[in-house]
């Protein structure tokens, strides 16, 4: 049994042979047009991948990193790394965030913990209902389940 490959115009037959053994491989293929793969991941995907890499880091009230941080400061820290300015507070970040629904959350984008209108806490959304971030004093960088439904998410643009 063969298998039928369509080959884009711009390509030749040699060039895609070399593409799909390339592929097979585990390599990368440049296309004309597109980014580079790390150049195509989102600004939230690159300080997801930031504020994972902190695990362990110690909890420090007013801490922006690198070593140690306080849930705002773990935000601000990992969004600036991928490319992104905010605020320096999690209610701050909260009003320069576009607001969505939990079910539009995605891995990068924030979680806010709220008491009535204002917020007290901040991580980053790491799927599976899951967030990273600097919980309190005595503690470190950590990845855990969201304990409560007193939540709001927001999209960093």
């Amino acid at each position: 049994m063969s298998a039928h490959i369509r080959i884009p115009r711009m390509f030749s037959r040699a060039s895609a042979v070399s593409a799909l053994t390339v592929a097979a491989v585990g390599g990368t293929v440049a296309t004309p047009g597109y980014p580079p793969e790390a150049e195509a991941a989102t600004a939230a995907a690159k300080a997801l991948r930031i504020a994972a890499s902190k695990k362990g880091a110690p909890y420090k009230y007013g801490a922006e990193g690198p070593k140690r941080f306080d849930c705002s400061g773990l935000t601000q820290y990992a969004y600036k790394r991928a490319g992104k300015r905010l605020p320096r507070t999690a209610a701050a970040q909260y009003n320069r965030t576009r607001h969505i629904k939990a079910g539009s959350r995605k891995g990068g984008d924030l979680v806010f913990f709220h008491s009535g209108s204002g917020v007290y806490h901040v991580g980053v959304y790491a799927g599976g209902g899951r967030i990273w971030h600097a919980p309190k004093t005595g503690t470190v960088v950590r990845l855990e389940r969201i304990w409560t439904k007193k939540v709001w998410y927001g999209h960093v643009r």
